[in-house]
């Protein structure tokens, strides 16, 4: 099958096994009585079925799953990394929905994303080299190379999991991140790794359809865990792609290193959540709306997106100093508008 075809039919398929599988697992979810009640410190005000997330899954899986018989992949190796991919999100999938149905605490959720990340990395799938920005790579040294592959699989998994805290969110970031990663797979002639990213960026998709504000389904664990573990697997698969995912999701991963900065500065657990030190709460206090706030990350995270694949290894350096740049713009904002400081209530991260 040609390419451009495979491509468009692995896209329809991730995108209409979303749209009706979606509903499907909220469905599900309520019949078990898996649905998000409102809690204080949360955006959220209405109650909403929790178990979209899994709709997902089944959607980006059953994409691959019809990609294999057409498409040709010439490295045996990928086989091995798409097994790793495939078994760590089975893995997943009860810590995802024993979280959905208990709201474990925050040592649990740890444990459970690490165990997951060990095993693509035990497939093979591990970060050997960095990119420097000024050209070239540097290779990790061999007892490094475990660590850093699990703590930028873990990191990606929560930063995924803390930005989900309104409409439309996640989604549409992830959404985005798996599109840079698509087209950065076809500037290096990686067609059928670059199907993989296409069929998350499919189900993402269809699960806007239902999630964008005001949201009707929200993703639950289920969903955020799966999404930055998927796409921080997919960015090391068919040679490391971490610093276009790192510009990509520069801004959602610097205000999670922030706001864990500030709560251990203040004394409190970095897993303490519900204190509305992230950027986007800070935005909804500072009077924008749901949508404006959801829009404007799309806007900012397509823009360096979009710098991520047209800049080269030193420039990319430049773009960061942009996501930064662009943050302190934010803050300069929410000072003008006295929304910097908020009060705490002490509920625990999602």
């Amino acid at each position: 099958m040609p390419i451009p075809t495979l491509m468009l039919l692995i896209f329809a398929v991730a995108l209409a096994g979303a749209l009706v599988g979606v509903p499907l697992a909220a469905q599900v979810g309520a019949l078990v009585g898996l649905v998000d009640r409102p809690r204080p410190g949360e955006v959220q005000r209405r109650t909403l079925k929790r178990t979209g997330g899994y709709g997902i899954i089944v959607a980006f899986f059953l994409a691959v799953a019809v990609s294999l018989p057409f498409a040709d992949r010439v490295d045996v190796t990928e086989f091995g990394r798409l097994a790793g991919l495939a078994f760590g999100a089975a893995l997943l999938v009860p810590f995802a929905a024993w979280d959905d149905a208990k709201r474990l605490g925050p040592l649990p959720q740890l444990v459970a994303q690490i165990a997951c990340a060990a095993v693509p990395v035990a497939f093979g799938v591990r970060l050997t080299s960095i990119s420097s920005p000024f050209g070239g790579t540097i290779p990790l040294p061999l007892w490094l190379i475990v660590p850093a592959t699990l703590f930028w699989i873990v990191g990606m998994t929560n930063t995924l999991n803390w930005i989900d805290t309104m409409d439309g969110l996640a989604g549409g970031v992830s959404l985005i991140g798996a599109a840079v990663l698509f087209f950065a797979s076809l500037r290096l002639g990686q067609y059928t790794i670059g199907l993989l990213p296409l069929a998350l960026a499919g189900a993402c998709l269809g699960f806007l359809a239902y999630n964008f504000p005001p949201a009707r389904i929200i993703m639950g664990t289920g969903g955020s865990m799966f999404l930055g573990y998927a796409l921080g697997v997919l960015s090391i698969i068919g040679g490391a792609k971490i610093a276009t995912a790192a510009l990509v999701l520069g801004i959602p991963i610097i205000d999670t290193a922030l706001v864990i900065m500030q709560r251990l500065a203040g004394g409190r657990s970095p897993f303490h959540g519900g204190d509305g030190r992230h950027l986007v709460h800070r935005l909804l206090a500072a009077g924008l709306n749901v949508r404006q706030i959801v829009l404007l990350l799309y806007a900012l995270t397509a823009l360096f997106g979009s710098l991520s694949l047209f800049l080269v290894k030193v420039q990319k350096f430049y773009a960061f100093a942009g996501v930064i740049a662009a943050i302190a713009l934010l803050f300069l904002f929410l000072k003008r508008r006295g929304a910097l400081i908020a009060p705490l209530t002490g509920e625990s991260e999602a």
